[in-house]
């Protein structure tokens, strides 16, 4: 099989794809470079937000067309956006041959062959996690193992990025956040064990892994209980970093505001190959919003754990999520949010204009009643606030150095006037480099392209809100 597979949506769908695709390889299958090549065309979906989802319909309609000319191609829809919305999926684009829900990706394999070998059409493998009704249904229904077996056979030689790696340490969730469709797509939290998770951050190390991301729904939730002992967040922090020092980058997401321990914070800053960097969605500003968002915490609540992690580590990277436009948002809630970020001055935000999700409790309840163009003009708003706010933050990093793990060739630089650099025009011995630093800041230097995948020292000559520039040192 010729295979093309798109992602959508978040890291854990990155990972998901990562995956699936070391066990089609495994399989003596071939990845081609667009779906026009493939025989096989794959789309890992997202269902968090609308634009998502209208993405991956477009991409259907344009494998439509090849059917109908007659084409062989298997199409197969895989994720969030399978398990949410496969009736629908089935009903109004009858040609899908395969949908597999996230947490039945082990599946994948075997119904696509049998797709294409064997003309076994509409094919499904679903938990229907999005008929869940709340905290109390069991996570034992899911198929843990399977999954298990899947992370524990994943192909660590052959990785696009090697010297970078994503870990997965919980699934699922059980916030039930009224706008979210998550706990319904990926079930119930579930926790890896400790040792599994270790063993696999050695075999990535080995295989020339720098910068690990830890990756769960709620992480600083994680929990795991065996034999009557247990085992934390901060405990499984403490020991990847103590037991794998070839990797000279820890960081996780995405943490959730209430329940993070200061224990977590003290391993996080004692630890010096633990970034000093946390991904906390907040939301709102607004206590009236957050608890029609059923968020679980207020806004004293989320402010204290930046002051608490701040009071530590003074140099803490924070992005955050925030969404303008929920049901009954009031522009005194609107500004009440926009306090929020002069307080706790993110490095950067991820801002989104509220739209309901099927099955969601916001969908159900709550009435979408603010107009699209007063979504846009509030995003607009908080999204020029906080470019100001990057920016005064980002020029404090002129004239310092810091460890930058260089990522490759730069696309686009702002230093260059905003000029297209395209790969492999400049010197051989020296062209426009980008990298991250360990709070994640874009970094863009000159240098050889030799240093891909390899730390280096920059100097910030310059600064713009969404990256800096600077010499190597």
């Amino acid at each position: 099989m010729k295979v093309f597979l798109e992602t959508f949506g978040c890291q854990m769908n990155i990972l998901d794809s990562e995956l699936i695709e070391g066990q089609l390889k495994a399989a003596g299958h071939h990845f081609v470079a667009s779906a026009e090549e493939a025989n096989v065309v794959l789309l890992n979906t997202c269902s968090v937000r609308d634009v998502s989802e209208h993405k991956v319909i477009s991409r259907l309609g344009k494998l439509k067309e090849r059917k109908e000319k007659g084409e062989k191609v298997v199409v197969g829809v895989l994720g969030c956006m399978a398990e949410r919305a496969h009736d629908e999926l089935a009903k109004k684009r009858p040609f899908i041959d395969v949908m597999v829900g996230p947490s039945k990706i082990h599946d994948t394999l075997r119904l696509v062959e049998s797709a294409f070998y064997e003309d076994q059409k509409k094919q499904r493998s679903l938990s229907y996690f999005i008929d869940r009704k709340g905290k109390t249904e069991s996570a034992l229904r899911s198929p843990l193992d399977d999954l298990e077996a899947l992370d524990k056979k994943r192909q660590v030689n052959d990785r696009d990025v090697p010297w970078q790696a994503y870990v997965r340490i919980t699934r699922g969730c059980n916030k039930f956040c009224s706008f979210c469709v998550v706990p319904r797509t990926r079930g119930p939290e579930m926790h890896r064990p400790p040792d599994a998770i270790l063993d696999e951050v050695r075999r990535l190390a080995e295989s020339g892994a720098l910068e690990i991301t830890l990756l769960g729904q709620t992480i600083n939730h994680y929990f795991y209980e065996a034999d009557g002992s247990s085992f934390s967040f901060a405990n499984l922090l403490s020991l990847i970093h103590d037991q794998v020092p070839a990797i000279k980058r820890l960081r996780f997401l995405t943490s959730y505001p209430r329940d993070f321990t200061d224990e977590a914070l003290d391993v996080m800053k004692e630890s010096p190959r633990i970034c000093k960097y946390l991904h906390i969605p907040a939301q709102s500003g607004s206590n009236k919003v957050l608890s029609a968002m059923n968020r679980g915490y207020d806004i004293e609540t989320y402010l204290g754990l930046i002051e608490r992690a701040r009071s530590r580590m003074p140099n803490i990277s924070l992005v955050g999520d925030m969404i303008v436009g929920f049901p009954n948002e009031s522009d005194e809630d609107f500004l009440k949010s926009l306090d929020l970020l002069r307080q706790v001055r993110f490095k950067n935000l991820f801002i989104f204009k509220y739209s309901p999700r099927p099955n969601t409790v916001a969908h159900k309840l709550l009435p979408d009643n603010v107009p699209m163009s007063v979504k846009k003009e509030r995003h607009r708003i908080m999204l020029d606030l906080q470019n100001e706010i990057a920016l005064k933050e980002n020029q404090a990093m002129i004239n310092h150095s810091y460890s930058v793990l260089c990522e490759g060739p730069a696309k686009l630089d702002p230093a260059l006037a905003g000029s297209l650099v395209q790969l492999g025009s400049l010197r051989k011995d020296s062209t426009r480099l980008i990298g991250r630093t360990e709070g994640d800041h874009i970094v863009h230097f000159q240098g050889p392209a030799s240093l891909r995948g390899t730390l280096v020292t920059v100097r910030i000559d310059q600064a713009t809100a969404l990256s800096l520039s600077g010499t190597l040192c």
